[in-house]
Parts: C-alpha cells; sequence; structure tokens
C-alpha cells in the first residue's frame, strides 16, 4: 500500500491517494479542491482511480469529489447523514454522485489488496467515518492531536459537537472516556504530520 498526501485547498486539506502497488488501482478519500492537483498526480502516476471515499461532508473535504468522479468514473461513498438530502444541516450542502454509494458502521470497502473498514466517528459532523485500511486510520476531522506535530505519543480527542463524547468507535486504538491511545498511524484531514502511538 502506497499513500499520497496532497494539501488542498486555501484551508490545506490532507487529501490521500491510496494505492494497491501492485495494479495501481486507487482510491481518493477526500478530494477537497485542486481537482487538477489530484488528477495531475494520478495520471503522472499511471495510476486508476477506482474509489472516493469521504470521511465527510464538509466543503473543503467534497470539493473536488464531482471533478475526480468523472474524469476517472470512481465510485463515491460517504456516510449518508452528511448528505445533504437528509442531513438537515445547512452545512451538509453536499450531495452524492448519482453512482455513489452510502456507508456506514461495520461495512467494507474492497479495492484490490486494499480493505477500508467503515467506523463511524461522529462528532465534527453527524455522518463522520473513519476508514481503518492495514495499520491506517484516516479520519477526517474527528480526532484532534493534543500536539499535532509530534510522531509518537499521539492522543486523539473526539470532537463532541455531533455526539462525538459519546463515540465508542476509532476501535484500532484504546479508548479512554474522550481520549483514544492509538494503535498504528493516524492520518488527519487537516494535521501536517502522521500521528502514531506504540502501546
Amino acid at each position: 500500500m502506497l499513500i499520497k498526501t496532497l494539501p488542498v485547498g486555501h484551508l490545506g486539506t490532507n487529501c490521500y491517494v491510496v494505492t494497491d502497488e501492485e495494479t495501481l488501482n486507487c482510491a481518493v478519500i477526500d478530494p477537497g479542491e485542486e481537482s487538477n492537483t489530484i488528477l495531475d498526480y494520478i495520471e503522472s502516476n499511471h495510476l486508476h482511480c477506482k474509489l472516493i471515499l469521504l470521511t465527510h461532508g464538509h466543503f473543503d473535504h467534497v470539493g473536488a469529489v464531482y471533478a475526480v468522479a468523472e474524469e476517472t468514473g470512481a465510485v463515491t461513498y460517504m456516510n449518508k447523514k452528511d448528505d445533504a438530502r437528509y442531513a438537515g444541516n445547512p452545512f451538509m450542502a453536499f450531495r452524492l454522485p448519482e453512482n455513489g454509494r452510502f456507508y456506514d458502521e461495520g461495512d467494507v470497502v474492497e479495492l484490490d489488496s486494499l480493505r477500508f473498514e467503515v467506523f463511524a466517528t461522529p462528532g465534527h459532523t453527524p455522518g463522520g467515518v473513519s476508514l481503518r485500511c492495514q495499520d491506517a486510520l484516516f479520519t477526517g476531522e474527528p480526532a484532534w492531536a493534543e500536539d499535532a506535530h509530534c510522531l509518537r505519543g499521539g492522543i486523539a480527542h473526539l470532537d463532541a459537537a455531533y455526539g462525538g463524547s459519546d463515540c465508542t468507535a476509532l476501535t484500532c486504538g484504546r479508548r479512554d472516556g474522550d481520549r483514544v491511545y492509538l494503535y498504528g498511524r493516524l492520518w488527519h484531514g487537516h494535521v501536517d504530520s502522521v500521528l502514531e502511538e506504540i502501546l
């Protein structure tokens, strides 16, 4: 598995391109803006984008979805609670493309050797999810690190705005109250380094 981080847009949202190195098929996680940047990376590395996976529906994580999907034919996945048709929230303006699919807690999306397990992590948004693939956990924004620039001692806090304090997900770690002690590597929506906690 190869993971490429592409900070995009004026908020520097981390878009991740996760690739099966044998087939060169890839999934794009949170294409927030700058479809040109994302598509240029895919094309220049001879990748085939098959999936677009969304951690939540905020504008800075979904802004390039339609352009990337149209260019590549990729199928887009998101949680139904963040789709504008079902969210009942003015901040959730994004609508899943027609060929898109909804996912939720316990679902698995597979692409060759890549297996993305879906964990519902409401908090930052009602339909926020985290995606675990091998030892990587892609979170979007439900987890905020106490020290965003440390590579060890990664302790995350769940955003409680939409029930994060009651959330039992992020289960590739050990939960203690509103803290999650992570196993493996956390790939966050805005933090500029990978957080890691060895327990």
